[in-house]
C-alpha cells in the first residue's frame, strides 16, 4: 500500500496531506531519465574504449589474420621476385652472352618497374593499401614474366642459329702457317714502315711469298673487292653477319667478286705487296660491330693451346709493321 505523507501547515496549524504537483513529478521523471541515459553513455564509452564490443573484437581478429596472410603472401612474392631477378641476370650474363646478344635493359623488360620504398609498416597499412601493394607487385611480375618469355624465345632462335654463328665467326688463319713463323707484326701500336712513327696497327701481318693463297676465315659474303687507294692495295672485305667482318689487304690478285658467297677455307686471292706495303704479305683484320679487334683470338679452329700460346708471344713483340 502506498504511504500517504503529511506535513504541518504553519498557517492553518494543521497537518495536511502532502501532494506533489504534476510539474514537479514531470521534472523528476525526466531528470531520472536523463541521469540514466548519461550513466548508460558513460558506461558504454568506457566499456567500448577499454573492453571493446563483440563486433570490434571480431573485426580486430579478422584484421590480424588478414595481416598475417599478407605477410605470408608478401614473403612468397619476394621469393618469386628474387627468382625472377636471378632468371633475368642469368639471361643477360649467361644465355645471351653465349650468343653475343645484347642484354635486355630493365626498361624493356617491364616498363612499369619502379623501385618504391614502403609507405608504411604492414601494421599501419589500410586494407586498400595492402590490396594495392599486392596488385602492383603482381602487375610488375606479370610484365617481367612476359618480357622474359619473349627473351627466351629470342634465345631459342639464337640456339637454332648457333651453327650459322659458328660458321660465320672467324676461326682460322688467312694464310697457311703450320710452323707459326709467318706472323711478322701483331695488333697494336707499331712503327710505321714508311713514316717511321708509332701508329696503331689494326691487324696482323702474315709474311709469305707472292702468290701464296689467302683463305676466307669464315663463311660470308664479299662486301668489297678492289683497290680504293687507301693504302690496303688490292683487298677484300667479307661480311660474315652477326656483326663480323674481315679484311684481307695487299693482294697480288683477287679471286672473289662482290656479292659472292664464300666458305671458310675457300681461296679468295693471293699474297702480294700492293698499296702501302714494304714486302709481300697479307694484312688481316677482324671487325666486330664496326670496331677493329685483335685477330689473334680468332684462330681456335686450327691451333692447339700450346700453339696459340706461342702465337700470342710472337704477335705481342714490338716491331715494325709491313704496312
Amino acid at each position: 500500500m502506498k504511504k500517504i505523507k503529511y506535513y504541518y501547515n504553519t498557517h492553518t496549524l494543521r497537518y495536511e496531506k502532502l501532494e506533489t504537483p504534476l510539474r514537479v513529478k514531470l521534472l523528476r521523471f525526466f531528470g531520472f531519465i536523463a541521469a540514466a541515459l548519461v550513466t548508460a553513455a558513460l558506461i558504454s564509452f568506457f566499456a567500448f574504449r577499454f573492453i571493446g564490443s563483440p563486433n570490434e573484437k571480431l573485426l580486430r581478429i579478422e584484421n590480424e589474420e588478414m595481416k598475417d596472410r599478407y605477410r605470408e603472401l608478401n614473403g612468397h612474392l619476394n621469393n618469386i621476385e628474387q627468382q625472377m631477378a636471378e632468371l633475368e641476370k642469368r639471361d643477360n650474363e649467361v644465355y645471351r652472352s653465349i650468343f653475343e646478344a645484347n642484354p635486355i635493359p630493365d626498361s624493356a623488360r617491364a616498363k612499369t618497374i619502379e623501385k618504391q620504398q614502403q609507405i608504411a609498416k604492414v601494421e599501419s597499412m589500410e586494407e586498400s593499401d595492402l590490396i594495392n601493394s599486392i596488385i602492383s607487385t603482381l602487375n610488375n611480375l606479370s610484365n617481367r614474366v612476359h618480357a622474359q618469355k619473349a627473351s627466351f624465345e629470342e634465345v631459342t632462335e639464337l640456339v637454332k642459329n648457333k651453327e650459322q654463328l659458328l660458321a660465320a665467326t672467324p676461326a682460322i688463319q688467312p694464310v697457311s702457317d703450320k710452323e707459326l713463323k709467318k706472323i711478322a707484326s701483331g695488333f697494336g701500336y707499331r712503327i710505321d714502315p714508311v713514316y717511321k712513327t708509332v701508329k696503331l696497327h689494326p691487324g696482323l701481318d702474315f709474311t709469305a711469298p707472292a702468290g701464296t693463297p689467302i683463305y676466307a676465315t669464315a663463311d660470308g659474303t664479299i662486301e668489297f673487292a678492289g683497290n680504293r687507294g687507301d693504302g690496303y692495295g688490292n683487298h677484300i672485305i667479307i661480311n660474315h653477319g652477326f656483326g663480323y667482318k674481315t679484311l684481307y689487304g695487299h693482294m697480288y690478285r683477287i679471286k672473289a667478286n662482290v656479292g659472292q658467297r664464300v666458305k671458310r677455307g675457300e681461296v679468295i686471292g693471293w699474297v702480294g705487296s700492293t698499296g702501302k706495303s714494304t714486302g709481300p704479305h697479307c694484312h688481316y683484320e677482324v671487325i666486330k660491330n664496326g670496331n677493329k679487334i685483335d685477330p689473334i683470338y680468332f684462330f681456335y679452329n686450327d691451333l692447339t693451346p700450346e700453339q696459340f700460346d706461342r702465337l700470342l708471344k710472337v704477335a705481342a713483340a714490338s716491331n715494325q709493321s709491313f704496312d
